[in-house]
């Protein structure tokens, strides 16, 4: 019984902090996630200098072309669900059932991807993911979609040691992140899955290909109007 009471204790003070960081980033952009610092004593690991070029930028400073081509790569639904995609989730199940584990299809929504980034850690588990699909809920009530998209955009990985939209935009295209165009918002959107390996700037006929679609399936995402009309500091 003691061993039981201390678990529920480590997690009511688990949570706690986590929903303390949740209220506090919803204003405050979030320093470093732990994805960065695991990057970061990698490369001390393996004696590679450590990089890490990250520069934050407000909503309205991304192209909304890339929101776009992100929402079509990762989301299709994003401003339709509330944090979790239960029919995604349900049609990946039965996919990799079907296949067993030859080709997992993943189903983290926007806002799932965006709470494992700047709350939890990589890699595949049925506790990260329990936490994940909570904390999706907690982001979509206490940030609402405009700042979930916000963070995400400032610190998904995009190259080895390049996070966030503005940094992967001049890193690959030489450019800010609100003067990319539809082909390079959508080779940028391409290359989320495998961002380490895959180059948007020169990409291989699998990226080319995959960006095509991207692209095509992007003009039919209608994004809201506060997305791009809401002022900083006001987020939906």
């Amino acid at each position: 019984m003691r061993v039981v009471a201390w678990v529920v204790r480590l997690f009511a003070a688990f949570a706690a902090v986590v929903l303390a960081l949740v209220i506090a980033f919803r204003y405050i952009d979030p320093p470093i996630t732990p994805l960065m610092v695991i990057r970061l004593v990698e490369a001390a690991a393996d004696q590679r200098p450590a990089r890490r070029d990250q520069r934050w930028v407000p909503l309205d400073q991304v192209s909304p072309r890339l929101v776009r081509a992100v929402v079509a790569a990762e989301d299709a639904r994003f401003f339709a669900h509330h944090g979790v995609d239960w029919e995604a989730l349900a049609d990946a199940r039965a996919h990799n059932a079907r296949h067993s584990g030859r080709r997992v299809r993943g189903a983290g929504t926007i806002t799932m991807q965006c709470a494992r980034n700047v709350f939890l850690w990589p890699g595949r588990s049925y506790v990260r993911k329990g936490l994940e699909i909570a904390l999706a809920h907690v982001l979509e009530i206490i940030w609402g979609k405009r700042r979930i998209l916000e963070v995400y955009l400032n610190v998904v990985e995009w190259d080895d040691g390049v996070y966030g939209a503005e940094a992967a935009a001049g890193r690959h295209f030489g450019i800010p992140a609100s003067a990319l165009d539809d082909r390079q918002a959508a080779l940028l959107a391409a290359v989320l899955p495998n961002p380490r390996h895959w180059h948007p700037e020169q990409p291989g006929p699998y990226v080319s290909a995959r960006a095509s679609v991207i692209e095509r399936r992007a003009a039919q995402v209608q994004l809201p109007p506060w997305l791009t009309s809401e002022p900083r500091g006001g987020h939906r």
